[in-house]
């Protein structure tokens, strides 16, 4: 039963390796403690910290990215206007020149016609008067073949001279 009694020696020596190693811990043991924890809780602040600069970081490159997005967007749209605009000036142009090409074939035409029309009325008019010639000659022998239309014939030349006149 002793050994559920403590004796008051045991107690003693027992309070005093108790102080000894309480004053040990005290003094070299618990700053080292002290000294840990206060390194780790500095190392989860700077982790902390280390987070929220890599997520502000994070949130100031998403900004940043969505706005190279909206300024490629922009050069996208403004691109597209512009091709949209070249490609209308590009027909516009085709246009107005098939349209002057159109109109210079349509002038040399006309001239052409002009003056094919020009060389046919000479040449019916040369047949014309090549045939009215002919019958005038073959008329005026004829009539020539007397003395008396010969004479008649004169005379009417002569009043239509003298009545012009």
């Amino acid at each position: 039963m002793e050994l559920f009694t403590p004796d008051f020696g045991l107690v003693f020596w027992m309070f005093v390796a108790f102080a000894i190693l309480l004053f040990v811990l005290y003094k070299w043991g618990w700053p080292v403690i002290i000294k840990g924890v206060e390194s780790r809780a500095d190392f989860i602040d700077k982790g902390v910290e280390y987070a929220r600069d890599a997520k502000e970081q994070l949130q100031h490159a998403k900004e940043e990215s969505d706005k190279y997005i909206a300024e490629a967007r922009k050069q996208q749209a403004d691109m597209l206007r512009e091709a949209d605009r070249m490609k209308t000036q590009i027909i516009e142009e085709a246009r107005v020149a098939a349209q002057g090409e159109a109109k210079k074939v349509m002038d040399a035409a006309k001239v052409a016609i002009e003056q094919e029309r020009k060389e046919a009325e000479l040449q019916f008019r040369n047949e014309v008067s090549s045939f009215a010639l002919d019958i005038a000659a073959k008329v005026v022998r004829n009539q020539l073949a007397d003395e008396k239309a010969q004479t008649k014939l004169v005379d009417t030349l002569l009043d239509e001279m003298e009545n012009q006149n």
